[in-house]
């Protein structure tokens, strides 16, 4: 959390402040701790490491229980503190964005359960690459939104925005290169379908990336650029 935030520098009441800040710590661990479920999922998979993918679904409890807890801090600053203008859409923004992170939550343990199963049957399928590099995009996704949050930084979320365009590509060529692959050698469609499964979830991962960094904007500018095109984005983002 840094501190050069404007939302949680200066209010009226400095116990808003507080509790506005407790939430907002317990949103940036959530959010390195998805991160990190994300990376080992990633890793499970790549390393054939059937331990940690068994890890990555446990820890996804902590997740869940995460979002409760920070759902009901929310809650009770909308019921005490009344919060308007600015403070308002930062609530309002967060509560969005820990659904988005649990749900990232959720892609993770998806992935270490196909992990897990495709350890147990040895070697490895086609999709590998694909599935490294598209990893590693999301992955860097993640980290940049959460970091825009921190820091209510608008080009940093649209640069998040952005990269999603350049996820959904890559994912629609590598399921394409994957379908060709099993309609030439049906021996392995039922691995190589995991793998299509698990390339789901990382395009999903950078959906809810990016929907991350939509509130990143709409804190900053007052502004639903949900469901809008990248070249409105950015004009709504530069606008004084």
């Amino acid at each position: 959390m840094s501190p050069s935030n404007p939302v949680l520098s200066h209010h009226i009441s400095s116990q808003f402040n507080e509790d506005l800040q407790d939430v907002h710590t317990k949103f940036m661990s959530m959010g390195g701790l998805v991160e990190q479920q994300v990376a080992n999922a990633i890793h499970s998979l790549l390393d054939t490491d059937a331990n940690l993918a068994i890890d990555v679904q446990f820890k996804d409890n902590t997740v869940n229980q995460l979002e409760r807890d920070i759902d009901e801090g929310l809650t009770l600053i909308l019921a005490r503190r009344h919060p308007a203008a600015i403070d308002l859409r930062m609530v309002i923004a967060m509560s969005k964005a820990n659904t988005d992170l649990e749900r990232i939550g959720d892609e993770a343990a998806k992935i270490a359960r196909i992990a897990q199963n495709l350890c147990e049957e040895g070697e490895s399928p086609r999709g590998y690459m694909e599935t490294r590099h598209i990893g590693n995009q999301v992955r860097v996704m993640i980290h940049d939104a959460l970091d825009a949050f921190a820091r209510l930084d608008v080009d940093q979320a649209l640069k998040v925005v952005m990269a999603d365009v350049d996820i959904d590509r890559e994912y629609q060529s590598a399921t394409r290169t994957l379908m060709t692959y099993m309609i030439e050698d049906p021996r392995h469609i039922s691995r190589v379908m995991n793998v299509m499964w698990v390339l789901r979830s990382l395009e999903r991962i950078g959906d809810h990336a990016r929907n991350i960094s939509e509130q990143v904007i709409y804190m900053a500018k007052g502004t639903d650029v949900r469901h809008t095109s990248i070249e409105e984005i950015e004009q709504k983002v530069h606008q004084k």
